[in-house]
């Protein structure tokens, strides 16, 4: 028994591209053959039943329109955001916070600042030949690049509910100042501060009496590592080293001198 124009040979190629078995066990050449005729017809009546289906949902939007949400191939969308994934929302509402002045508000002003940054440094990553990014240094800067990302989410997420200490943000807008004006050894200066800190460590005993040693008045908060606080803050503080790093290469304008190498 053979299917119309078929051979077994055939037959078999046809089973193997659609990763099913070619024999079964015990299984004789004709019963081959009304296998694979009874996938065949399995086949067909699917995709007549995925067409009528399409159908119908294109039917739906033209009735419905375009202004109302329709559904397609089993999810709801519609215009504006209610189309969007949870990500492209997230963008748009990052965009939205970059507009507007930030003159008098540090918050806006050192999110627009390393926001922008990522947003060149990925584009710029788009943008290159395929040669170059498949190459192993080209992976490894795009790897770095979603990592510098991800890890400074949670800077942007405190600019926006301005929820960040006072402390940090004082020294962050130091240095997106003095990158903005391509003074970046004072800017990894300020980093420094930041990261490690300039607090007095006591070295041996410090109360030995009722009265405080004198040096300990030096060991304040603003002097404090917020690095060392919590793993969150050190990994947004490596993104904006990073990103420090990124603007200090892209200015070619700006003296040696004043670039940290």
């Amino acid at each position: 028994m053979k299917s119309s124009g078929s051979t077994l040979s055939s037959v078999q190629r046809k089973l193997r591209l659609l990763n099913i078995p070619v024999r079964l066990f015990g299984e004789s050449n004709d019963a081959v053959f009304l296998r694979f005729i009874g996938i065949e017809r399995q086949r067909i009546d699917e995709g007549a039943d995925e067409f009528a289906l399409g159908k119908d949902n294109v039917r739906n939007a033209e009735g419905e329109g375009f202004s109302k949400p329709y559904v397609l191939g089993g999810e709801e969308i519609g215009d504006g955001n209610k189309g969007m994934k949870d990500e492209e929302k997230e963008e748009k509402e990052k965009d939205d916070y970059m507009d507007g002045d930030f003159k008098d508000d540090p918050h806006k002003e050192i999110y627009s600042y390393f926001k922008g940054l990522l947003k060149q440094w990925s584009a710029e990553l788009a943008a290159r030949p395929d040669n170059v990014s498949r190459t192993a240094a080209g992976k490894t800067e795009l790897k770095t690049q979603k990592q510098c990302k991800d890890y400074i989410k949670p800077l942007f997420k405190g600019c926006k509910s301005r929820t960040l200490d006072d402390g940090q943000v004082g020294g962050i807008l130091k240095m997106v100042h003095f990158c903005k004006a391509g003074e970046f050894v004072k800017a990894n200066d300020c980093y420094i501060d930041i990261a490690i800190g300039r607090a007095a460590w006591p070295i041996g005993v410090t109360m030995v009496g009722i009265h405080a040693r004198a040096g300990r008045e030096k060991i304040n908060d603003n002097k404090v590592a917020h690095v060392m606080n919590s793993e969150l803050q050190r990994k947004y503080l490596t993104s904006v080293k990073r990103l420090m790093t990124y603007a200090q290469d892209k200015r070619t304008d700006v003296d040696p001198s004043k670039k940290v190498r």
